[in-house]
């Protein structure tokens, strides 16, 4: 199974627009960090870093997913984008870290921030970045469902909260509240922290094959149930793999049927739910309702 070009084409482009973004913020952070010395710079510096590596690995795990199944494959390569989550979230939790030990020392020992208004204005250029950027991804995010785009994009709306922090951080300091910079970098480690659990916990669900939502799962059972000739069904399985959805699931069909007949029918409720949810391949399994009430009894 694979997705389509267009699907393709907007994972590729989200993906290389992520790497050039980071590309960017972390040279204008090095220099501001540089000149300036402010731990909150250092926390967006640093996280900018990780925003490098992570989008790198996102551009490879979204190339390798979106190759075709193959005969060792046979579901794809879409959890290539779960592995990927998994290492940002290692990533971001190590930034997190890094961030909150630099801020203690900090704290231990102050010292003035320099050239706050030359880092305001690389904060300002980060907001506008990553906004852009968000907006791309929430478009990609709602025409594909990519896990990797979706980990990235939460990352990246963490760091519009962390970039909005320096700014009110340096602005302060600008006007001598020196210890706040600090605290600021101490409150944005915790978010990281917090944003790498989530992305973890998301990745981890889609590994273990976690179902669909129970109400997807009920809307399908319906679809399937809609068609003419159908008596019932059961026993659906769901799974994610990158973008695509795996769903099983068995129909109550009269017992009577040709076998031309009840695989008619079948495909009729395979494609009602690939219809109401076009990531979804559908396979169906026609039990003759005899059968099920036997195995009931």
């Amino acid at each position: 199974m694979t997705s389509s070009p267009e699907h393709a084409r907007l994972l590729r482009l989200a993906t290389r627009a992520s790497v050039g973004v980071a590309c960017v913020l972390i040279v204008t952070k090095a220099i501001a960090w540089w000149l300036s010395g402010s731990v909150s710079m250092l926390a967006g510096l640093t996280d900018s870093l990780l925003d490098g590596v992570t989008s790198l690995l996102n551009l490879l795990a979204v190339h390798y997913a979106l190759r075709p199944a193959d005969d060792d494959h046979r579901y794809g390569h879409g959890k290539a984008e779960s592995l990927s989550g998994m290492a940002q979230a290692l990533f971001i939790a190590g930034s997190a870290v890094l961030i909150a030990y630099q801020a203690f020392q900090r704290l231990q020992h102050p010292e003035p921030v320099g050239a706050p208004w030359l880092s305001v204005a690389v904060i300002l250029l980060a907001l506008v970045l990553t906004v852009a950027l968000l907006i791309l991804q929430h478009r990609v995010i709602r025409e594909t469902g990519s896990t990797a785009v979706r980990a990235d994009s939460l990352h990246y709306r963490s760091d519009l909260l962390l970039n909005g922090s320096i700014l009110v951080a340096l602005v302060l300091a600008g006007f001598g509240f020196q210890q706040v910079d600090a605290w600021f970098g101490l409150g944005i480690a915790a978010y990281i922290l917090w944003s790498a659990i989530q992305i973890a916990r998301e990745s981890f669900a889609v590994l273990m094959d976690e179902e669909l939502p129970p109400d997807i799962s009920q809307h399908m059972l319906e679809l399937a149930c809609s068609v003419p000739g159908v008596l019932g069904a059961h026993d659906l399985r769901t799974r994610i793999s990158g973008s695509h959805w795996f769903v099983q699931l068995h129909l109550e069909l009269p017992g009577e049927l040709s076998l031309s007949v009840a695989h008619s029918i079948s495909d009729q409720a395979a494609d009602a739910i690939h219809q109401a949810y076009p990531r979804a391949e559908v396979l169906v399994h026609a039990d003759p309702q005899e059968v099920v009430k036997g195995a009931k009894a």
